[in-house]
């Protein structure tokens, strides 16, 4: 009873490791599919800035703009990998109908000097987004350092007066623009699907051979 007892147990492990691991193939099909849909509409031709874009609708739109930076610019707080700590810059945009939205003009260093912001009119191409980086964890913005722990499109547009209207930059034509853009990508989504898949089916392939080593045993003890 007890011999048979194990080969079930061992059966039944190994079922559901490998149930475990074709499920994490499925997923990882599902996310390549899901990523190759994101970077599509990334890369898309841009287009004119609609009026009154919302996230829902409007999220990672490539889109355009011709005008000039003005006013003041956001330092918020991140870290690159290969660059360390630094800050995105976002700026008030004027847009030749006037229109007012905000540029994350990109990355620099804390060990660098804060670049001139352009002066002249150009042209800025990258992406709209609506960054989800607050949480119970956030500390408040140092408004009087002008250092923010994350980026909230409504309460930037009210410190900066402009549209809630956030355009990631991609490129622009501004000569002056000494700053590293950071464009939308899907290198921050997670696809570690193949990962779990591999570690799943290796688990059977324990749980098999020291089910059958058991098995082995109990059979030889039993003779």
């Amino acid at each position: 009873m007890r011999y048979w007892g194990m080969v079930l147990v061992g059966i039944l492990g190994v079922a559901i490791l490998m149930s475990l691991s074709a499920w994490q193939i499925k997923r990882m099909s599902w996310k390549n599919a899901l990523l190759a849909n994101i970077e599509n509409k990334i890369s898309a031709p841009s287009r004119v800035i609609p009026q009154n874009p919302l996230e829902q609708f409007n999220s990672l739109m490539p889109v355009k703009a011709v005008g000039q930076y003005f006013g003041r610019t956001i330092k918020v707080l991140v870290s690159q990998k290969i660059y360390g700590a630094g800050y995105r810059l976002i700026t008030a945009f004027k847009m030749q109908d006037g229109r007012k939205i905000m540029v994350d003009r990109g990355f620099v260093s804390v060990r660098s000097v804060m670049p001139p912001m352009p002066n002249a009119v150009g042209e800025v191409i990258g992406n709209l987004h609506w960054p989800s980086e607050i949480d119970s964890f956030t500390p408040e913005n140092d408004l009087k350092a002008n250092i923010w722990f994350a980026r909230d499109v409504n309460t930037m547009a009210a410190y900066l007066s402009t549209e809630p209207v956030l355009l990631i930059l991609k490129s622009s034509n501004f000569e002056q623009e000494n700053t590293k853009p950071l464009p939308v990508n899907t290198a921050s989504i997670p696809n570690n699907h193949l990962q779990y898949a591999v570690t799943w089916f290796l688990m059977s392939l324990i749980w098999l051979g020291m089910s059958g080593y058991f098995v082995y045993r109990s059979r030889k003890i039993k003779i």
